[in-house]
């Protein structure tokens, strides 16, 4: 791969302020979290089962599972196009409400789509994003107190980093000017043409989660003092979160090459989706500071250093993005492999083959956020420099799913 930068050395802007009180439930997120599906024993790799729809794996289902499954086989039904001609939509933040915010990478901008009628309205742009290759204005997320802060969080990429800024959203000023200006609450993420990860999103426990990509340096996903190819968890001021499994580090989970989804189930337990580089992509269920392989190994291995996917797909079939929970299943976006993807689970394994849906349909796929407890919100990634846009992208998609 091309598009290799310098590597930034990033550090968290330190603040003293409050840590909200969700923080006393953080330990025993984290207990459960150790409980999450590991890699395989000592030179075996794990079982798999065929796979449906694509040339995708699964291991197989764990005996120690006591949670029941859901079908193997489950259904999508596209039940309406919300929005039509987005430039470059990149992540979804649905309000109190029903509305939508989208981020567009390109354009730096976030927008309100009304979830009844599809209107958009937009708020403002993101100052300091340099857009360039994967780069942009990239996850956005709510604060856990929005209702009350009215803050919103985003993932960008700077003339420098990519670093994670908290905005005022005032809809009472005119449409454009809604936004106030950027709050950095941590940078030095290393940036670059490529692998710049992005998602972010507030867990269960009230912490920042943010998945990050190595910028195609790949000995940085190894190198557990540099922020590149991991998952982060902060506290919403920026701060390392308490719990974290290397003291005084936002460091969660290592050995990442891109990280572009993360999901929780009903259990708080976490998973994340991954690009992979010429032939495995994956989707990990995280345990705190484990090691998940990139650069040394791709997919599945027989090391027990290193964690092995739930599920892996050659890389013209998924290319993952964006990751949501509903109905007892993980649902994944495809971008290369233009399809969505169910994933049932079973305890933190696949309960069944991957299935595919809208193969080809919609085109590039890109964000997954539930939209009830059957529904799907999910938006199309064709204005994104590698896709075949047609009249009307990019698209937010209304689904029902079983």
């Amino acid at each position: 791969m091309t598009g290799r930068s310098r590597r930034v050395e990033g550090t968290p802007i330190v603040r003293h302020r409050a840590v909200p009180a969700v923080l006393a439930a953080s330990a025993l997120l984290l207990t459960a979290a150790c409980s999450a599906g590991g890699g395989g024993g000592p030179g075996a790799a794990p079982s798999s089962v065929p796979s449906s729809g694509g040339t995708a794996t699964a291991a197989a289902p764990s005996t120690r599972a006591t949670e029941q499954a859901p079908p193997a086989k489950g259904t999508v039904k596209v039940v309406r196009t919300l929005a039509e001609g987005l430039k470059t939509p990149w992540a979804l933040a649905p309000l109190p409400g029903g509305d939508l915010l989208v981020s567009s990478r390109d354009d730096g901008t976030i927008t309100r789509v009304a979830g009844k009628t599809g209107g958009k309205t937009v708020l403002g742009t993101v100052s300091g994003v340099s857009p360039a290759g994967e780069g942009g204005l990239l996850g956005i997320a709510l604060s856990p107190g929005y209702a009350s802060d009215h803050m919103i969080y985003a993932y960008f990429t700077s003339a420098s980093d990519n670093r994670i800024v908290r905005l005022l959203y005032d809809a009472k000023k005119p449409a454009g000017e809604q936004l106030g200006a950027p709050d950095t609450v941590f940078k030095g993420i290393p940036k670059g043409f490529i692998h710049n990860g992005g998602r972010i999103a507030f867990g269960p426990d009230g912490m920042l989660y943010a998945g990050t990509g190595e910028s195609g340096q790949r000995g940085l996903a190894q190198d557990r003092k540099s922020l590149g190819g991991k998952i982060l968890r902060l506290t919403p001021e920026g701060d390392p979160a308490p719990g974290n499994p290397f003291p005084g580090s936002p460091v969660y989970s290592y050995g990442h090459r891109n990280v572009q989804g993360l999901a929780w189930d009903p259990q708080q337990r976490l998973y994340a989706s991954e690009f992979g580089q010429d032939t495995w992509d994956e989707l990990n269920a995280i345990k705190p500071g484990a090691d998940y392989g990139w650069p040394v190994v791709e997919g599945r291995s027989g090391d027990p250093k290193y964690q092995n996917p739930i599920a892996q797909w050659h890389t013209d079939d998924a290319s993952p993005s964006g990751l949501a929970y509903v109905r007892g299943s993980l649902w994944m976006a495809g971008l290369k492999g233009t399809r969505l993807w169910r994933v049932p689970l079973k305890g933190t394994e696949a309960a069944a083959a991957p299935q595919s849906f809208l193969k080809g349909t919609y085109g590039r796929l890109r964000a997954v956020v539930p939209a009830g407890d059957d529904r799907l919100w999910v938006t199309t990634s064709n204005t994104d420099g590698r896709g075949t846009p047609k009249p009307g992208d990019d698209r937010i998609l209304e689904l029902e799913v079983s």
